[in-house]
């Protein structure tokens, strides 16, 4: 592995390479989401143990996706498979990425409980509200009106913006270069801060990918008067993006720190 540092450009071709990618296999990719979303649900009804093991997973769950997008530019096939294929390497990587998982697990709820904190749940209010359809308009105007909210959103969108920072490349580090896991979270640290134009552009441009969907939709739907037609195309086309997203994880990893075995950008159709 060799640290690089990318134009800012870069960050958009990351976007474009992971919908090459998915649309040379979209079935396969919609496979291994289909199967991510349904641990997800299934840890989700599991009471408190559940939620726990699902926050230690997710860095393994990244980690799949880019096993995944790495696979098809080498001409494989991607398949759920690739979610336990890190738990088959090396004992100390294997418990580098559960020790990984953990403080992944203990930073959420911390950045949870301290954001219920600041806002005095009023989040966790307005959820309700919105979430329970015999509220009343006052209620929700009330719930709205807190001038703690804002603080708890912020916090909480901020915390969990430094965290992803840390564990953006830390997984595939652990998994593909063998690092600790101080070292791989350090690792990810500085690339993500040497590449900050690219991975600015990279969020810009997804920004602008979902805010032109939402546009686009708007305009589809009142021009046909058909309102409902938002809530039918929301669903898949969340679902695709999603997936799409994963899947560009891989370049920014393979951008940022170009491991000697990948397969070059150039090779993307």
């Amino acid at each position: 592995m060799k640290l690089l540092r990318v134009n800012a450009l870069e960050g958009a071709a990351w976007v474009r390479r992971g919908f090459q990618v998915f649309l040379r296999h979209p079935l396969p990719f919609s496979a291994v989401f289909g199967v991510f979303l349904f641990l997800v649900f299934a840890l989700t009804l599991v009471p408190l143990v559940g939620a726990l093991v699902l926050l230690a997973l997710l860095p393994l769950g990244s980690l799949g996706f880019m096993i995944a997008t790495r696979e098809a530019l080498q001409g494989r096939m991607p398949a759920p498979r690739v979610f336990i294929e890190p738990l088959r390497g090396p004992r100390e990587r294997r418990l580098a990425l559960l020790r990984l998982g953990l403080v992944y697990a203990a930073s959420s709820i911390g950045i949870i409980w301290l954001s219920d904190a600041a806002d005095g749940g009023a989040l966790e209010r307005l959820m309700q509200t919105l979430s329970d359809s015999n509220a009343a308009a006052d209620d929700l105007r009330q719930a709205l009106a807190d001038p703690r909210l804002e603080l708890g959103v912020l916090l909480r969108f901020g915390l969990a913006t430094l965290l992803a920072i840390p564990y953006w490349h830390a997984p595939a580090l652990v998994h593909w270069a063998g690092q600790g896991v101080a070292q791989s979270l350090f690792s990810s640290w500085v690339a993500c801060w040497r590449n900050k134009g690219a991975f600015s552009v990279f969020a810009l441009v997804w920004g602008a990918i979902v805010l032109g969907f939402a546009l686009l939709a708007n305009v589809v739907a009142a021009l046909l008067g058909m309102p409902q037609l938002l809530a039918f195309a929301a669903v898949p086309v969340t679902l695709l993006l999603t997936t799409v997203f994963y899947v560009s994880i891989w370049f920014s990893f393979a951008g940022c720190f170009g491991p000697d075995d990948a397969p070059p950008p150039q090779e993307t159709p």
